[in-house]
């Protein structure tokens, strides 16, 4: 286990959390209500049509006010932090900001006071052409140690450790096929720096292929790379089945930690989406020889309800943890998810 995540944040963590908390709450000061009502441009969520601004039952109002609070909050900081970058005001333009936010809980036989949060918040700066963005986030769904469509969070994990991250990402290649980037933040006191390159195959319209490898230094850690690999296969229009794999190492633990991922993923609406999830993980070539960590059998049922916006999910699940000799350990994650973005 690396020993980053054991650490306290760095001292320019609090500086970044303190500046964009600050510009944050004046943003929400200097904007009346009447204002927060409003539609806002360019957004992708939109009232429904037999709304209006005049009698709105008191849940949606205040559902309506506390999305456009949030959307603008998070723009307006961006723009705040897009203008040191212009020296001139007659080519000013407008980032394009983007929030999601979670609230989780994930009880099991035995722990059933697992709560889990999370936030993410990406900023896409104007005056670089669109190829680099602010990242501050402590979403795991993008950290090394995930797979795609890895959704259940162990207690005690490395998952749950994983501190805030404040990164810079500069984009390279961006297009169906192929996406390069590189990040340069702070992640748990650790300044990183992390290079991905992301390649996709298709062949048929039936097989998909993704390669993706990735080289990662720690300045305390060291070293390390990652690769992952994932195969798709479009049973129809709504099923698909997926299978990926990914193997990496550090200069800060010994051995190479992997996992398998299989999954069967339905739509079975427009708003009403399910997968079913199979993965396993461990590690080779470490103190212990090869050792399976933890088996996690998954079923996640997600929907959209209320609002364009908000989305909920429903993720029974079964584990077999090595640290308690591989016995089954039942449980249930329950979400709510919201997601905001203004342009």
């Amino acid at each position: 286990m690396s020993k980053r995540l054991s650490k306290k944040p760095f001292p320019i963590f609090y500086a970044v959390i303190f500046i964009f908390t600050v510009t944050s709450f004046k943003t929400i000061a200097n904007n009346n209500s009447s204002e927060i009502s409003k539609k806002l441009p360019g957004r992708d969520y939109q009232a429904p049509a037999e709304e209006s601004d005049q009698g709105l039952p008191p849940s949606d109002d205040w559902m309506h006010s506390f999305h456009d609070t949030i959307s603008d909050s998070v723009y307006q900081s961006a723009v705040w932090f897009d203008g040191f970058f212009s020296h001139d005001d007659s080519q000013e333009q407008t980032p394009q900001t983007t929030a999601r936010i979670r609230l989780a809980w994930e009880p099991r036989s035995r722990d059933l006071a697992e709560f889990d949060t999370r936030f993410r918040v990406k900023v896409k700066l104007p005056h670089f052409k669109n190829k680099l963005d602010l990242i501050l986030s402590d979403d795991s769904d993008d950290e090394l140690s995930q797979l795609p469509l890895e959704t259940s969070i162990k207690a005690k994990s490395e998952i749950n450790d994983e501190p805030f991250a404040a990164a810079v990402r500069l984009i390279h290649t961006n297009t169906t096929e192929k996406f390069t980037d590189t990040r340069l933040g702070l992640s748990g006191g650790d300044i990183f720096l992390k290079t991905r390159h992301r390649t996709r195959y298709s062949w048929q319209d039936v097989h998909g292929f993704k390669i993706e490898p990735s080289v990662f230094y720690f300045l305390d850690d060291g070293l390390g790379a990652r690769l992952l690999l994932e195969y798709d296969y479009q049973l129809n229009k709504k099923e698909q089945f997926r299978i990926n794999y990914s193997i990496r190492g550090s200069e800060s633990y010994s051995g190479i930690r992997w996992k398998h991922g299989f999954y069967h993923l339905q739509q079975i609406a427009n708003d009403r989406a399910a997968v079913l999830g199979l993965l396993v993980e461990g590690e080779r070539n470490g103190e212990n020889g090869f050792l399976i960590d933890n088996y996690t059998l998954s079923y996640r049922y997600r929907f959209n309800a209320l609002r364009e916006w908000l989305f909920f999910d429903i993720e029974p699940f079964i584990e077999w943890p090595e640290e308690v000799d591989h016995k089954t350990t039942p449980g249930i994650a329950l979400r709510v998810e919201g997601y905001f973005s203004k342009k």
